[in-house]
């Protein structure tokens, strides 16, 4: 990816391969939105190679005759109240019409029984997921599913439509939003205005796609109510600006973003069929929910809210419509095991307090004889929800509480995981089932919420880089061939993850060792045909493809991401940039810079001191100890410009919207300390 860069003096050396630049500090804000290309490193894998082998086709025989795959009610629900579904639903990119954001029909391949390649019970989750279109909950309440990852719900108000959840992307949201109301214009003559907006909550899977349905003009002119949890805005904006290059990176495989839609790829992510890699837009709140209950009337409609933080998301609520008896669960709920750790990468979730959340809403909305939610399908009958929602909350309190158990017995993470199994009042449940989230991966992320990384074993505490531990691995088999040899063995004998175990050190030891890479490459082909998760099976089958094809050589397109970064408070990219300070060369520094944004009215000092960037808010009557070195002024939208890239040299320097007071030179200086991170770093082979 090339950036342009506002000063010609920035054109800096060059780190690991990395241009050395301010205009990389907002990559961070790029969740799921790697956009990444193979490398011309090939390896050839032939089809024989990819063929799921008798021990995973026993393995998901064994778990077809554990679960009653024909029970048809889940089938029954999610086509209850179909009332259109697109012919070819593919969605083109705003920026690239040649490209699709969106296409369902890739997924036509999933359709009757499973293949040997994916998990038998994946594989119906997959076929659920499958089944899109307009649906009507109830006369009033309507849901648009397999649009993107989420759903997006209307609630006819008075004087037009409550939309939840405006999706993931501008281009899907506007393509739901519009395949609604053409559906609907019979039922509703002349109803096609949006009367309120909620956010559900504060990921971007919930509130991306707001700006695709309408504009913050026509919110602004006609007051209309935009709701959401408090801390909608810190969250939504901040969760991933500090660490999001790394989250983005390990998000390519965690939905399985470069893999083939088909048996041997990417079949279904548990929670749909995935993100849309479109543009990206959030609206502020003009209206918070911050407690329980809250009740509002929103166009006529009575709603009572349940307020939810720190559950699945850090700001987050449910709410029930007293009317229609219908509680919408958020993603407080769904019809999976969640996860309590994302293998993206993000804080670890509250077990507890998620669990506790449901019970209140069972006990609260006791008399919801409709559940629907921003994920999945909808469920009829007070008594079918109730046990649903006792469920739910059990699959996590039991998975919080005996890890705790184990974890006061002694046990260490890997013995906790591989011990820990769901009751069977949980495990034949379909919606307590790791599609998403799994038993092993959550408690896990239970211990490390207590604990942390350390399992007390001073072995642990201070292991040798895996580099030199691979090293060590290799020559105490008796060399690469040796080991080779026996992780070989281990394939043959269908002892997958202890093979991968060996290979992942021959490779750390020796990343051009072809053989290793193939062989590396069909165990994790297995782990993924075997794998019930679809985040496990998008791991395991982008780490074989990139072992065969290389690391992708370029990374995030933070372009779409500019609507979503004019609302980031200008606070948070400094953070970003502290983060991104190389250490070494700034030890001896003592830099003083002053960023004046012109339209704003707001001005933020950054200073370095112990190696450390520091910043703070200005305002008239706050006084400066030390000389400034340097002020940049301009306007906010051309700052933004500037680090998405789309603002080059002649538009910077010639631009009206931007000075220097001072020194250019110490600017120069001062932005040179700053590396842009790498966006598509290695991840199974050594960097």
């Amino acid at each position: 990816m090339t950036i342009k860069l506002p000063f010609p003096a920035l054109r800096l050396r060059k780190i690991r391969g990395q241009q050395s630049l301010h205009a990389g500090l907002l990559l961070s804000a790029g969740l799921l939105l790697s956009a990444c290309g193979q490398s011309d490193n090939q390896i050839s894998v032939s089809s024989d190679e990819r063929a799921a082998t008798a021990t995973t086709i026993a393995a998901n025989r064994q778990v077809a005759e554990q679960l009653n795959l024909n029970d048809q009610q889940d089938f029954n629900d999610a086509r209850r109240g179909l009332i259109a579904s697109p012919e070819n639903l593919q969605v083109a990119s705003l920026a690239d019409p040649a490209k699709n954001v969106w296409d369902m029909p890739a997924y036509g391949f999933v359709q009757g029984d499973a293949p040997d390649s994916v998990n038998p019970s994946l594989w119906r989750q997959a076929q659920l997921n499958n089944i899109h279109g307009l649906f009507e909950v109830t006369p009033g309440i309507y849901q648009l599913r397999g649009f993107d990852l989420s759903n997006m719900t209307l609630i006819k108000g008075d004087s037009g439509w409550i939309v939840i959840d405006p999706i993931t992307a501008k281009e899907t949201s506007r393509t739901a939003f519009n395949f609604a109301m053409q559906q609907l214009a019979e039922r509703y003559p002349g109803t096609q205005n949006i009367s309120a907006i909620l956010f559900t909550h504060s990921h971007i899977d919930h509130f991306g796609g707001v700006l695709g349905i309408i504009s913050q003009q026509e919110i602004a002119q006609r007051n209309i109510p935009v709701i959401a949890p408090a801390g909608f805005m810190e969250e939504a904006t901040s969760e991933n600006i500090i660490a999001g290059t790394a989250m983005s990176r390990r998000a390519v495989y965690m939905y399985g973003k470069n893999l083939a839609r088909d048996e041997f790829g990417h079949v279904d992510s548990g929670l749909g069929k995935g993100p849309a890699f479109g543009e990206f837009s959030i609206i502020e709140p003009n209206q918070l929910v911050s407690a329980t209950p809250t009740e509002l009337t929103i166009d006529g409609v009575q709603f009572q809210f349940q307020y939810t933080p720190e559950s699945e998301a850090p700001a987050e609520f449910t709410f029930y419509l007293p009317q229609y008896k219908a509680f919408c669960g958020g993603e407080v709920v769904s019809r999976n095991m969640h996860n309590l750790y994302t293998l993206r990468g993000a804080k670890v979730r509250d077990a507890m307090k998620w669990s506790a959340y449901i019970e209140e809403a069972r006990n609260l909305f006791a008399d919801a004889d409709i559940y629907f939610a921003s994920h999945h399908w909808p469920m009829w009958g007070k008594e079918r929800i109730q046990t649903f929602l006792k469920q739910q909350r059990d699959t996590y309190k039991f998975i919080h509480d005996q890890t705790v158990r184990r974890m006061n017995q002694g046990m260490t993470p890997g013995e906790i995981a591989e011990d820990l199994a769901l009751p069977d009042s949980l495990a034949q449940a379909f919606s307590s089932r790791g599609y998403y989230g799994t038993v092993k991966h959550n408690a896990r992320a239970v211990y490390q919420g207590y604990l942390g990384w350390y399992d007390a074993n001073p072995a642990h505490l201070d292991p040798l880089p895996d580099p030199q531990r691979a090293a060590g691995y290799v020559a105490l088999a008796g060399g690469a061939g040796a080991l080779l040899e026996k992780a070989q063995s281990a394939f043959d004998a269908g002892n997958y993850r202890w093979s991968a175990e060996l290979l992942n050190h021959l490779v750390f030891a020796e990343p051009d060792n072809s053989a290793a890479r193939k062989l590396l490459a069909r165990n994790y082909d297995q782990l993924g045909y075997q794998a019930e998760s679809g985040p496990w099976r998008d791991v395991y089958l982008t780490a074989a493809l990139e072992l065969r094809t290389g690391t992708p050589e370029t990374g995030i397109n933070i372009a779409t991401m500019k609507d979503m970064l004019l609302q980031t408070p200008v606070a948070n990219f400094f953070d970003t940039l502290a983060v991104r300070l190389k250490a070494e060369d700034a030890a001896d520094k003592n830099w003083r810079i002053k960023i004046n944004f012109t339209d704003l009215n707001e001005s933020h000092l950054l200073w370095i001191e112990n190696a450390v960037l520091h910043h703070r808010q200005l305002n008239q009557d706050t006084p400066v100890e030390g000389e400034i070195n340097a002020t940049l002024n301009l306007t906010h939208p051309l700052f933004i410009s500037m680090l998405i890239g789309e603002a080059g040299l002649k538009d910077t320097l010639f631009s009206d919207d931007l000075s220097i007071d001072g020194s250019k030179i110490d600017l120069v200086r001062f932005f040179s300390l700053f590396e842009k991170p790498a966006t598509s770093f290695a991840i199974v082979l050594p960097d």
